[in-house]
């Protein structure tokens, strides 16, 4: 992200970093020589722990992270909403951590509490400017980023599903099996192809409108080696691709058929650095099948706090291996 050096520029960023415009909430952004390595939202707790402090804090410290912008988010910051702050306050600085902004957004109005020059940080605070009107989101625009969501909701809606397909769903059932006590590979090919594919229709339309194709990538899906073989198949270069393909697959995949794609789909939105909407994802994909293996992990990824780019390099070691799984020996 652009080069943030006033309040306005670091609340205009927020919403760009955490998916949407986030209210009764604490963000938490790290810092790795001035640039930010880490975004963390919670909601605004009625109290907080010493557990969830620790958790925080060295979340916030992964990735060579040496100090720490804070912004609290309440409709009303009273005693309680102060107590907090400072108790958030102190875990970050007993931690190690240093603060380099703290701010409060309060209503309509922010206030920084770290400045003291009242020119510019009056004690009633500053008026909270429109994110669209930003510099930061001209910039991010410019850069093909979409405005965020305004609300929480919005972005949980994104993802929603949509009216059920009579159609698809029979063609679904009429895909065969794999039958694993016989030659799988021939099936998990059939599946790897139909990867590329759908991918090959979608870049081009926007959309795949093969119905037959997409029963029988849904169906292929459930296979763990085709499903690795998706998740290892986005490159940096067509990560924005496999995002919008899979998150429209998501939305029309039918009961049984969503956890691999929302767990493809969530691993490709946090490498993008849209976090809430990958943990909303997982959510999909528990709501489908709560035993779904893959979700526990990405889950446990996401809540440690792993660095996106960290998909990457696991792409760059998975992707190889499936392929020669699936293809030695083929022309």
């Amino acid at each position: 992200m652009t080069t943030l050096t006033t309040p306005k520029d670091l609340l205009a960023a927020v919403p760009f970093l955490i998916g949407f415009n986030p209210k009764d909430s604490i963000v938490l952004l790290s810092l790795n020589s001035d640039a930010i390595a880490l975004a963390i939202r919670i909601d605004f707790p009625d109290q907080i722990g010493a557990d969830e402090l620790r958790l925080l804090t060295s979340h916030l410290s992964r990735d060579g992270a040496d100090s720490v912008i804070a912004i609290f988010y309440s409709t009303e910051i009273g005693q309680r909403e102060n107590e907090i702050i400072s108790e958030v306050l102190a875990a970050i600085n007993d931690f190690g951590l240093s603060l380099r902004e703290v701010i409060t957004v309060e209503k309509d109005r922010y206030r920084s509490l770290i400045c003291e020059d009242l020119s510019c940080c009056p004690s009633q605070g500053n008026l909270l400017p429109e994110l669209i009107d930003s510099r930061i989101a001209a910039e991010q625009v410019a850069q093909g980023r979409p405005i965020p969501y305004a609300t929480l909701e919005q972005l949980i809606d994104s993802i929603s599903p949509i009216e059920s397909d009579d159609e698809l769903n029979e063609l679904i059932s009429s895909v065969e099996l794999i039958d694993y006590e016989k030659d799988a590979i021939a099936f998990q090919r059939q599946g790897a192809s139909a990867v590329d594919e759908f991918m090959k229709e979608f870049k081009s339309q926007g959309l795949v409108r093969d119905k037959a194709l997409i029963s029988l990538l849904l169906v292929r899906l459930k296979d763990l080696q085709v499903r690795d073989y998706a998740l290892g198949s986005v490159s940096a270069e067509s990560l924005d691709l496999y995002f919008t393909a899979w998150r429209w697959l998501l939305r029309i995949a039918p009961k049984g058929y969503i956890a691999p794609v929302a767990n493809l789909f969530a691993a490709v939105a946090y490498e993008r650095g849209d976090g809430a909407l990958a943990q909303r994802a997982l959510d999909r994909a528990d709501s489908d099948d709560q035993s779904y293996a893959m979700s526990k992990l990405l889950r446990q990824v996401f809540n440690f706090g792993w660095a996106p780019n960290s998909f990457a390099q696991m792409r760059s070691e998975l992707h190889p291996k499936i392929c020669s799984e699936l293809f030695s020996g083929t022309i």
